[in-house]
């Protein structure tokens, strides 16, 4: 067991443990399958574009353009999809997304040059959006406090497996096929998960295969979530946009987002390119990074949980797995004074499984921070648009700063220095509210008001 539970009735909890059912975890896989194919979806073209470059003689200045122009559209629906998610819930919303981005995949396959190829991904960029907000709904629903950075460290593993997978994938299928076919292949996988979401995914209070054990424990240490789902409204919209707290997960993210950003977009062109890779050693090396960041996002979560359960305040067991892991991150600013390629290799792998072992603790947040359950996909909304204005600035600037200077030095530079800041936002500014069980509520309500 990962999670030991020290209240008084740990007990007969644990005397029902037999009878429990752990739906939980079925639900938790199908979304990180979702996830999986929505980082191999945005990654394919980071991967493909050295292919598609040389036919439609593409410079590097476009190349940022394209690189980018997936999350304008996916930065300007995160909010919206947040306010869908809570109004209508992940079974209906999630299944639709998918289907919209994986029709927009595959039509890429029919691209006749640049303006073509940037309407493929503004179509796109509108299907994921809703992706990693219903992520962290599902999580924020099917699990206790003290479970959820583990539970987000499994689907946000997601984004690490897709983005591996895209290198050897799209690389092979590119030398072998054409680029055309690894996008028409990809399309069709993510049409194929809407049959096993719709067949899997419903709430836990009304799921058949959830005992009343199951449930009892995802609502145990939920308790003022609970409370506030039965006795209080909704905060409105206008209570979301003057919270700080909401703006601080926002902020964050931003500056996390633009460091993380250069892994799925400039990444490919910077090793081939700058570096001086063969397509045979970046087929063999290039998914090292995230190979190794999916095993660093689920020790991410298993620490920050195990934290939480050692007894150690939310704040700490969630604020220590980020910071740490960010301030680690921002080792990918010594990337250009690397003369060796394997030294660089190491490097990179390292930056980027400590910007992943942070991840699962942030995707925690918005249901730490929420004052109410119908808040937490908008919250996961407002704290997702932080993330992609990072990612649409990053490939931009790159893309720009390559044209004017022809150097790497800036943006891997600039990247550490938004590790350190994010860091330091998470350390100061956000706060997190402690842990309150079901029946530390249940006790402060009057027994009259319980019949």
């Amino acid at each position: 067991m990962l999670h030991h539970d020290t209240r008084p009735d740990a007990a007969p909890a644990a005397a029902g443990a037999r009878r429990r059912s752990r739906m939980r975890w079925s639900i938790v896989g199908f979304s990180a399958l979702g996830l999986t194919i929505a980082y191999l979806d945005r990654a394919a073209l980071s991967v493909a574009m050295p292919f598609m470059s040389d036919e439609f003689h593409i410079s590097p200045a476009v190349q940022g353009v394209l690189l980018s122009s997936f999350f304008w559209t996916y930065a300007l629906f995160q909010i919206p999809s947040g306010w869908l998610l809570d109004k209508f819930g992940p079974r209906v919303i999630y299944p639709i997304a998918v289907g919209w981005w994986s029709v927009w995949t595959a039509l890429t396959a029919l691209a006749t040059g640049v303006g073509s190829v940037i309407v493929f991904r503004l179509g796109l960029g509108i299907g994921e959006a809703p992706v990693q907000p219903a992520n962290v709904k599902v999580v924020s629903k099917w699990f206790p406090r003290r479970e959820r950075a583990f539970a987000s460290s499994l689907f946000d593993m997601g984004q690490q497996i897709g983005t591996a997978l895209s290198v050897p994938l799209v690389t092979a299928l590119a030398v072998f096929a054409g680029w055309r076919s690894a996008f028409v292949l990809i399309g069709v996988v993510g049409l194929m998960w809407i049959v096993g979401w719709l067949a899997i995914y419903r709430a836990p209070e009304k799921h058949p295969r959830v005992s009343e054990e199951e449930l009892r424990h995802i609502r145990s240490d939920q308790g003022e979530m609970v409370e506030a789902a039965d006795e209080r409204p909704a905060v409105s919209w206008r209570g979301l946009v003057r919270n700080g707290q909401v703006w601080a997960l926002t902020t964050g993210y931003v500056f996390r987002s633009l460091a993380g950003a250069f892994f799925l977009t400039w990444y490919p062109s910077y090793l081939l390119d700058d570096r001086g890779f063969s397509e045979a050693d970046f087929g063999m090396v290039g998914a090292l990074p995230a190979v190794i960041a999916i095993g660093s996002t689920v020790l991410g979560g298993i620490v920050s949980d195990r934290m939480l359960a050692a007894g150690i305040s939310t704040n700490r067991a969630r604020k220590i797995p980020i910071i740490a892991g960010l301030v680690l991150s921002a080792s990918i600013g010594f990337s250009p004074f690397i003369e060796s390629n394997v030294l660089l290799m190491v490097v990179l792998t390292l930056s980027s499984a400590a910007h992943s072992f942070a991840g699962a603790a942030i995707l925690s947040l918005p249901a730490e921070v929420a004052e109410h359950p119908d808040q937490v996909g908008s919250i996961a909304g407002f704290q997702n648009f932080g993330s992609q204005l990072g990612n649409l600035v990053s490939p931009i600037a790159i893309g720009l700063f390559l044209t004017a200077t022809g150097s790497y030095l800036g943006p891997m530079v600039f990247a550490a220095v938004s590790c350190l800041v994010s860091a330091a936002v998470y350390a100061f500014w956000v706060r997190i509210k402690p842990v309150t069980t079901l029946d530390q509520v249940e006790d402060t309500v009057p027994e009259e008001s319980r019949r």
